[in-house]
């Protein structure tokens, strides 16, 4: 219904009219709001009248009471301005701004308090920020114009309505003033100003190089002059908030100030939010701004003084007189800036605006003492719920700009880069008097943590200096056996943690035993001083030490049994699926670095994989690793995974079902061509399913997953390589109608060469007679002819084509002349049409093929097809087929080597010497299967491949002799006498040698 024409200007209607009930305004404006944005230039749904009088109707609701109705408005604004401004809705800034200047002289210089005026002025400025935000988001020519036009009209009179408002703030705002709603107004009507006016500080700011040189300098000013306000700003604003903190706590009057110390502090958040991104954009104009250490100075000290009082003052709340956010910003700001005050510019030389050591080092101490530590709030998670804890944390470890703790440790990071001189000692000092200093208490314990994770922060800086072997021996492995202490727990994950970022960042080599017996003793330990994080944390750093350059097995084998046995058990332990998505990670990496030495330990950790697969439901990530998990395994036990049928079988099958597929596709398949390509055998094996029931899966994705094309014909082809005949016979009828649908469908050039490849291996290898019959009746044949005399497609895709024809050729000339009698059938064609064509391209595409085994394979397929005597074929002896096979001998040498394995051998021909062939095949021919029981099949097909056994010169003699045979003797002889007498003479030297 809402397309109809008329539908979305009554729904707007009905959304402005006031004397409806709320509910149903709502719900008709949400409705326009979904429908008409994509659809406002149709003209089937909305006519010119439609658009003004919504237009029109959008900005009547300045003065909306309903808070959803308003917020929908300003979408509906936003959008349709980014498609209507300036053309077709030219008014509209100038409305706004007009509006906004004559509320704000009412409310602010005739010092009219209304309600309504101050109702309007919030609706028009979040609007007016609504469309500013829309156009800074342009990346289109004509968007970025009609931007840098706004920044150019507006700014100066946006800047001048903030700086009157927030110097009016600062006077009117106390513990008392805050409690009125006149200052709630004040605050957000100040804060939409600035949201405004800074997204067009930073878009300027952003593309201040493509300004003209007068533009830049004009915009410089602006911006150093909006910095310079902002910075004075903040500092006397930020200030003035902590009294009225301070005073409304001591009064016990917070809650009833909520609303507006929430405004106030995201208020205070916003500068910080703006200076932030200026750096994050341009650091080094960031810098050269008035006064901008300062400011970076002036954040600093705010971290400072917050460490100085309770730990109260800081919390992630709008009325802590720190809150954590405001403190981030800080570190930040103090983090990216700290470059500008190294001791050593980029260029080498000595910089003269650098912090002392002491302000440095009581840094350092300060980030580690104070905001590195573990807070009550922590431990208090920790405890209700591990492993949502650590969950959060690595989460927080990603998102570090937003939290206190994860930043600070990167603070201390960036200084130990820019003050190394001065931050290592500090921090060797304290490593020391770690190691001889045992945490006994909570606080010791907790202190101690953050320590440990100072060291492994700056494990890169402190390698050279804080010997690890001694410090694991001496320290860690006590503390990380220790029996009975209940607050343990902390020290031993960060020890864990430890270990693997000092061995994950080369720091430490992993081949000391005492690393594993550590991380293998946490992986296994249950005492009273351990939990679930320290074990899961454990697994983490196991795979941090095993997945290293230096990683040697023989230090891990003895830990190798319990090591495998705990990650199976922490698997089934864990409560959440990304927990045991991470432990099974990191049981992957030990199947991968540990190759066939897990073999003993397969059936360990098949066993409980059915129950984890059905019990993990939908959480697809966790299924796709258990996929992994067994993929690894067959990859490293190789022909033992013959016997895992009954674990692979149905893990294909379920992974690649209609609900799974879309989730666990490329898993699912990767897993099935790794157990054909391991395996030795497609048949069932004690008694267990057997990848032969497959098949008819792997025919059905190659006939209808175009997507997964790639794969599925790996996955065919693996088929082939271990019984094409077993194939054939049991799903020949399929598989030729699937092969013949995939290479009909609009394929990758790459899939179809992949496609055409596998026909040829196919044929290869399989007895004629059990094939010739079916690729006649799926029509391939026909289709593949008839593509070869069309000659438009790809000519990469039609050598491949000429390639399975010259296949079939040298496997039984007569059945490939049989094909082409019953193609011209098919194709209702003269079958000399359809010969002419095919021998004009065989010749035709001889040039594009590269490799001299192709070529080769050329010559002999057609010399074949000579043998039968057709006499198309023979009158193109003397002129094509005869340039063909010169230039094939003049470009590849062979020779039977006869030695005295030989001499006595009757049956067997000599091998033959191919001075034009290296030993090995292309590395394209093996498909990445090197290592695996494939590998074998693929060399084993190549080297008896006719192409590299039969000897040219005498074969094409041999056919020849047949063709003579297989036709007119007077005939041939007439042909022969065609030929140029040079030519002729070339090739009886070639063949008759």
């Amino acid at each position: 219904m809402v397309e109809m024409l008329g539908t979305l200007d009554a729904l707007q209607e009905i959304a402005v009219r006031r004397e409806l009930p709320t509910p149903v305004r709502q719900q008709a404006i949400i409705q326009f709001k979904n429908a008409a944005l994509g659809h406002w230039r149709s003209r089937k749904i909305l006519s010119d009248e439609h658009r003004v009088r919504i237009r029109a109707r959008a900005l009547s609701l300045l003065d909306e009471v309903d808070e959803t109705i308003s917020d929908c408005n300003e979408v509906i604004v936003a959008k349709i301005a980014r498609l209507d401004f300036p053309t077709n809705w030219p008014d509209l800034f100038n409305n706004l701004i007009n509006t906004v200047d004559a509320k704000l002289t009412s409310r602010y210089a005739a010092g009219n308090d209304s309600e309504q005026d101050a109702l309007v002025l919030r609706r028009a400025l979040g609007i007016l920020n609504a469309v500013v935000k829309e156009f800074a988001s342009m990346k289109m020519l004509n968007g970025v114009k009609v931007m840098a036009n706004i920044v150019q009209a507006f700014r100066e009179r946006i800047y001048g309505y903030y700086t009157t408002l927030a110097s009016g703030l600062l006077t009117t705002l106390n513990p008392t003033a805050i409690l009125t709603e006149k200052a709630l107004q004040d605050i957000i009507i100040t804060h939409l100003l600035y949201k405004t006016l800074i997204k067009l500080a930073i878009w300027s700011w952003r593309r201040i190089d493509k300004y003209s040189k007068e533009e830049a300098a004009a915009a410089n000013a602006w911006q150093a002059q909006l910095f310079s306000f902002s910075h004075q700003h903040i500092a006397t604003l930020f200030a003035l908030r902590k009294e009225i903190v301070v005073a409304l706590s001591r009064d016990g009057k917070t809650a009833q100030a909520n609303r507006p110390l929430h405004a106030l502090t995201n208020h205070v958040r916003t500068y910080g939010k703006y200076f932030c991104r200026l750096e994050q954009l341009d650091a080094s104009r960031f810098v050269d701004l008035p006064q901008c250490g300062d400011l970076v100075l002036y954040y600093w000290q705010q971290v400072v003084d917050a460490t100085g009082g309770p730990v109260g003052l800081v919390a992630d709340t709008h009325d802590a007189v720190y809150p954590t956010r405001f403190l981030v910003q800080g570190m930040v700001l103090f983090k990216d800036s700290l470059s500008q005050w190294a001791p050593k510019r980029r260029d080498g030389t000595d910089n003269p605006n650098t912090l002392t050591r002491e302000f440095v080092q009581n840094a350092a101490e300060l980030l580690i003492t104070r905001f590195m530590p573990l807070n009550p709030t922590d431990l208090d998670n920790w405890m209700a719920d591990p492993e949502e804890w650590l969950n959060l944390e690595d989460t927080e470890n990603d998102q570090w700009e937003f939290e206190i703790r994860p930043c600070s440790e990167r603070v201390l990071l960036q200084l130990t880069n820019h003050y190394g001189d001065y931050i290592v000692p500090l921090l060797y000092n304290t490593f020391k008097q770690s190691a001889v200093t045992p945490a006994v208490d909570l606080n010791s314990v907790v202190q101690k943590e953050a320590i440990y994770c100072a060291l492994g922060r700056c494990a890169h800086r402190l390698k050279n200096e804080i010997p690890f072997d001694q410090w694991l021996q001496h320290t860690l492995v006590v503390e990380s056996k220790e029996p009975a202490n209940p607050s343990y727990p902390i020290l031993k994950r960060r020890i864990a943690w430890l270990i693997g970022k000092w061995v994950s960042e080369g720091c430490a080599p992993p081949n000391n035993p005492l690393i594993w017996d550590v991380l293998a003793h946490l992986l296994q330990d249950r005492g009273p001083s351990t939990d679930t994080v320290v074990r899961l944390t454990a697994a983490t750093a196991l795979k941090d030490c095993l997945d290293t350059v230096d990683f040697t097995i023989d230090y891990f084998l003895p830990y190798l049994a319990s090591t495998t046995s705990q990650l199976v058990r922490l698997i089934g332990e864990a409560e959440t699926f990304e927990s045991k998505r991470r432990v099974d990670d990191t049981l992957n990496v030990v199947i991968e670095q540990t190759g066939q030495q897990i073999s003993p330990f397969v059936p360990m950790i098949i066993e409980p994989l059915p129950q984890l697969w059905s019990s993990a439901g939908d959480d697809w990530l966790f299924k796709g690793s258990l996929l992994v998990t067994v993929t690894k395994l067959i990859e490293a036990i190789k022909e033992q995974s013959s016997t895992l049928g009954a674990v692979v079988v149905p893990l294909v099958r379920d992974s690649l079902s209609p609900q799974s597929i879309v989730h666990l596709d490329q898993d699912g398949l990767n897993l099935w061509l790794a157990a054909l390509r391991n395996t030795t055998t497609v048949t069932s094996v004690n008694g267990a399913p057997a990848l032969s029931e497959l098949i008819p899966n792997a025919l059905a994705f190659l006939a209808g997953h175009l997507d997964l094309l790639g794969t599925s014909i790996n996955i065919v082809e693996s088929y082939i390589f271990l019984d094409a005949v077993g194939l054939t016979q049991a799903y020949g009828g399929p598989f030729f109608e699937a092969t013949t649908r995939a290479i009909q469908s609009d394929a990758l050039i790459m899939n179809l060469k992949d496609l055409a490849g596998m026909i040829s291996i196919y044929i290869q290898i399989t007895p004629s007679a059990t094939w010739a019959p079916l690729i006649h009746s799926s029509g391939l044949f026909a289709w593949l002819l008839n593509k070869i005399v069309d000659n438009e497609s790809s000519t990469l895709i039609l050598t491949e084509y000429i390639y399975i024809f010259a296949r079939i050729a040298l496997a039984d000339p007569q059945v490939f002349s049989q094909l082409i009698s019953a193609a011209a059938v098919q194709l209702n064609q003269k079958e000399s049409y359809l010969m002419e064509g095919l021998l004009d391209q065989w010749w035709g595409k001889f040039d594009n093929m590269s490799e001299p085994r192709h070529r080769k394979l050329t010559a002999m397929g057609i010399a074949s097809f000579l043998s039968t005597g057709r006499k198309e074929v023979l009158e193109r002896l003397p002129t094509e087929i005869f340039n063909l096979w010169l230039d094939v001998f003049g470009e590849i040498k062979e020779a039977q080597n006869v030695s005295e394995s030989h001499e006595d051998d009757n049956d067997s021909p000599p091998p033959l010497k191919r001075y034009w062939d290296v030993d090995e095949a292309p590395s394209w021919f093996y498909q990445n299967t090197e290592g695996t029981p494939e590998y074998d099949r693929r060399k084993a097909v190549y080297e008896h491949d006719p192409v590299r056994t039969i000897q040219l010169n005498k074969f094409v003699a041999e056919k020849l002799q047949e063709a003579e045979r297989n036709c007119d003797p007077q005939l041939f002889k007439a042909i022969l006498e065609k030929a140029d007498p040079a030519v002729l003479k070339q090739i009886q030297a070639e063949v008759f040698r």
